[in-house]
């Protein structure tokens, strides 16, 4: 049981009392590895689209009420001490992102009892290592439900293209959900999700009737001392070696890809200091999984003053995951997808003063009181195949529920 308040603009929960503060290790994406084993919850702050108000503020207030000040992000790094605050887990919807954008409602969410925005305060202290259950539960995970059949899914595809002909987008990108029921503990299935090769933001948040897990390769945004990164990944394929040179010979994968990072250069162009955008490493093959995925990385310099709010609304949601231009890629996902994308296509990670890392969930599966939950999609251009389509995203997808069913 957690005890908290409600107001018309927030949903706070925490501090958690003493009796029930979780004594786990903490393991979310991004946090200092060397401190995971130290630190307990000290607040907490949950939101969801009904509470009202603005999520990036609403989080930016937070954190600095509570000694975490990110309203200048071209501030030094602080000095990373063993006591006291260490920083804090952050955590924002797809749907979120969308309200940030100014996008449609999307479609109504298969998760409900996850919030839209998580703000945890982690602080040092002792954490202890529960002692495992003499019998624990066993594990069993039914089979998965898909929200539209591949036939739908190839429809959506096709309903894109129409629209890239008429002119209203040059790229959306379509994500599918499936959803299975569970019984037993879903954490310690949704941690080995962290453990997949190539999970650059591997990790688990958790709250009162809900968990997340992330193996997201992908950085939405990363600030270290007014320096900002995003790495966009656009473009897939098997990782054998066929599979990496077909993928870095397919024009239509470059010109997929060359299209987001346009899009993510002008994101970080408005929250930039003039003339500091740079792209590093364009269409770098790496290696997630079994696939092979195009990533390059966009630099640029932090406007003086950049606090954490105006930087949420610059980013999210992720142009890998929406599509250019982003508000009419919103605005097709919205009249698109059948569900909403709950923890899928958010922002996941870590802050503190000075330093800021969020992945992008994809490859990110969460769990509600009866079922796990996982999306999975792609980029859909006017000489994409449906077919090879819906297979791409079912290739995403495959890693994930083999490592949640324990395989």
């Amino acid at each position: 049981m957690v005890h908290g308040k409600s107001t018309e603009r927030m949903r706070k929960v925490g501090p958690y009392g003493v009796e029930t503060l979780p004594q786990v290790v903490v393991d979310v994406p991004a946090a200092p590895a060397a401190c995971r084993g130290a630190l307990t919850e000290r607040a907490r702050l949950q939101w969801r689209r009904g509470d009202g108000g603005d999520p990036a503020a609403l989080a930016e207030e937070f954190l600095a009420a509570h000694g975490l000040p990110l309203h200048d992000l071209t501030r030094p790094a602080t000095t990373h001490s063993d006591t006291g605050v260490c920083g804090a887990a952050l955590y924002l919807s797809a749907a979120a992102g969308a309200l940030l954008a100014g996008a449609p409602t999307p479609a109504p969410e298969p998760a409900p009892a996850l919030p839209d925005l998580a703000v945890v305060i982690y602080e040092h202290g002792t954490t202890i290592r529960p002692a495992p259950p003499s019998a624990p539960p066993a594990w069993w995970l039914g089979p998965w439900t898909e929200s539209w059949t591949p036939r739908q899914h190839a429809a959506a595809i096709e309903s894109v293209r129409t629209a890239i002909g008429r002119g209203d987008v040059y790229q959306t990108n379509i994500v599918g959900h499936a959803a299975a029921r569970y019984t037993g503990d879903p954490l310690p299935a949704l941690s080995r999700l962290g453990a997949l090769p190539g999970a650059r933001y591997g990790g688990v948040l958790t709250g009162d009737g809900w968990a997340i897990g992330c193996a997201s390769p992908e950085t939405l945004v990363e600030v270290t001392d007014g320096h900002l990164i995003t790495r966009p990944i656009k473009g897939t394929r098997p990782a054998t070696a066929a599979g990496r040179a077909e993928l870095l010979a397919s024009a239509k994968e470059r010109a997929e890809h060359i299209m987001i990072v346009d899009l993510e250069r002008n994101d970080l162009a408005r929250i930039a200091r003039t003339g500091t955008v740079t792209v590093d490493d364009l269409f770098a093959v790496r290696r997630w999984c079994d696939l092979w995925q195009a990533e390059s990385t966009v630099r640029a310099a932090a406007a003086d003053g950049l606090g954490l709010a105006d930087l949420l609304r610059a980013t999210c949601p992720g142009g890998s995951v929406t599509g250019a231009p982003k508000l009419a890629a919103l605005t097709q996902i919205s009249a698109l997808e059948p569900v909403g994308r709950g923890a899928g296509m958010g922002a996941l990670g870590w802050v503190a003063p000075g330093r800021v890392d969020l992945g992008l969930t994809i490859r990110t599966a969460a769990a509600d009181g009866e079922k796990l939950h996982t999306w999975a999609g792609g980029g859909i251009t006017w000489d994409s195949d449906p077919t090879a389509e819906v297979a791409e995203a079912a290739a995403k997808t495959t890693p994930i529920r083999a490592t949640l069913a324990g395989r």
